[in-house]
């Protein structure tokens, strides 16, 4: 296996599943270095495909970033990615159904709008299926595993109905296509494992699966390795989330608005400690405060600046975004090998080769997403024409070359759910590499919780998709 990973960071815990290219090895003596320091966001991030890949890929980038901040606010989220848009939208919905005066929202942001790990990552909204189906299940059981396969069955499924509703499938670059997952004999052993393990768990969508052998695999795709392909998508996460804003802010259950460029740097209890909506906490920023009643951290891997008893560990991630030749004649399939994953963009130019985004490159204990590693840079660069000989010529230059933060946690998986100690404060972070087939479930489940806080009863349903064991508590859920 490739070996990408800068620097070695051990944890005194092994990961319940392998996680896209990060080694479970790890030792307790780095894992205290890892949690000794968190920082903010840093400034002058490396520029992503999806936020500088074209001249209107971000235009939310610096709204609200001068100007004075709301005085006040029923919700406050922290973060401007997937998970903090989405709930807000979840919570439009939510609030919809029940007609009562806008709730007023205020999305906050260190950076630009969706500057974070969801306008860095890979593009790829594709569950997992059964891999690592045998792992969960031996650590949470064949219920808990089965629901952590719907949960990414839905979120995938959600968000390609909203953009078929909408019209923006064109408009987000959303590719309904598969993922070819790459291995050796040992790989496949295990994935055939895994395929079994699910299917005694009766696990929906395993006949869609194709297992393909070495010379199908060469004579379709041009590579020596066999695997199977399983049903997924492509997208471009940035363009999701601006148009997931743009529909919640038209709600008029909400008065939602964003304040980029304004990190929040503390959160102090409110003189005024009543359950009143607007009052129990104080958000501070170096441009001013907000008071607030419900406060949802959705930052991630920089959950720990203001939440330090949530063990997330951040993990750079290098992508590039580079050519293939002319006539490589490759599908739009997404591809997943030795942890790293990649597929095609669509066409811009039939006198061109696709552009293929490729990640997988990881650098454990840092939060600088300023800089780029150039070991791992290398390997980035040789790893297509090892795999597809004749498509990549070796001496091309990546069109693009970023890097991202991720929160990766002890489980793998992430915290959903109230703060302990903390009333009116809730959390939904820690992705592991693996947040856009599920962010976008879990931040449903809070806007739940958010919405019972809200209407005074403190209820909410736990849908039926929802593994248990990412909740923080389970206070007033109905349907356990």
């Amino acid at each position: 296996m490739r070996a990408l990973v800068a620097l070695v960071l051990v944890l005194p815990f092994a990961l319940a599943r392998p996680l896209d290219g990060v080694p479970p090895e790890y030792t307790a003596q780095a894992a205290q270095h890892a949690f000794a320091f968190t920082t903010l966001p840093v400034e002058n991030p490396t520029h992503s495909f999806w936020t500088h890949g074209a001249p209107d890929a971000n235009p939310l980038a610096r709204v609200g970033s001068t100007g004075p901040l709301p005085p006040a606010a029923d919700v406050c989220v922290v973060g401007s990615g997937i998970s903090g848009v989405s709930v807000a939208h979840h919570l439009a919905h939510l609030l919809s159904a029940h007609p009562v005066p806008s709730v007023r929202v205020a999305i906050f942001e260190a950076r630009d709008f969706c500057s974070g790990a969801t306008g860095r990552n890979g593009g790829h909204l594709t569950p997992y299926s059964f891999a690592h189906f045998g792992d969960a299940e031996n650590v949470f059981g064949t219920r808990e595993a089965a629901r952590a396969v719907a949960l990414e069955d839905h979120v995938a499924d959600s968000i390609a109905a909203l953009a078929d509703a909408h019209g923006w499938a064109n408009e987000i670059d959303l590719v309904a296509g598969g993922r070819i997952s790459l291995g050796d004999a040992d790989v496949l052993a295990g994935a055939r494992d895994d395929f079994a393990r699910a299917e005694s768990a009766r696990v929906d969508g395993l006949e869609n699966v194709e297992w393909i052998e070495k010379d199908a695999m060469r004579e379709r795709f041009g590579t020596a390795y066999a695997g199977w392909r399983t049903p997924g998508n492509n997208v471009w996460p940035l363009k999701f989330v601006t148009r997931l804003f743009g529909l919640a802010q038209a709600s008029p259950a909400l008065n939602l608005t964003l304040h980029t460029h304004a990190p929040v740097t503390s959160i102090t209890p409110s003189a005024n400690t009543t359950d009143d909506a607007s009052g129990r906490w104080t958000l501070h920023t170096p441009r001013g405060t907000t008071s607030c009643g419900t406060i949802v951290h959705a930052a991630n891997a920089y959950t720990r600046f203001l939440l330090p008893e949530f063990a997330i560990t951040p993990v750079r991630g290098q992508v590039i975004a580079t050519r293939a030749r002319a006539d490589a004649n490759l599908s739009l399939d997404a591809f997943l090998l030795e942890g790293m994953y990649w597929f095609p963009r669509p066409a811009d130019d039939e006198h061109r080769g696709p552009l293929i985004v490729l990640g997988g490159g990881h650098t454990p204990g840092t939060y600088n997403d300023a800089v780029r590693d150039p070991v791992i840079g290398k390997d980035l660069r040789a790893f297509l024409p090892s795999v597809f000989p004749g498509k990549f010529d070796v001496d091309t230059e990546p069109e693009v070359e970023w890097t991202g933060i991720m929160g990766f946690t002890p489980s793998g998986d992430p915290y959903v759910g109230p703060v302990r100690g903390a009333p009116g404060q809730f959390v939904t972070a820690g992705f592991s590499g693996h947040g856009m087939p599920r962010a976008f479930g879990c931040a449903d489940v809070v806007a739940r919780m958010v919405a019972g806080r809200l209407n005074g009863s403190g209820e909410w349903d736990v849908p039926a998709w929802l593994p248990r064991h990412y909740l923080t508590d389970t206070d007033g859920a109905r349907g356990l």
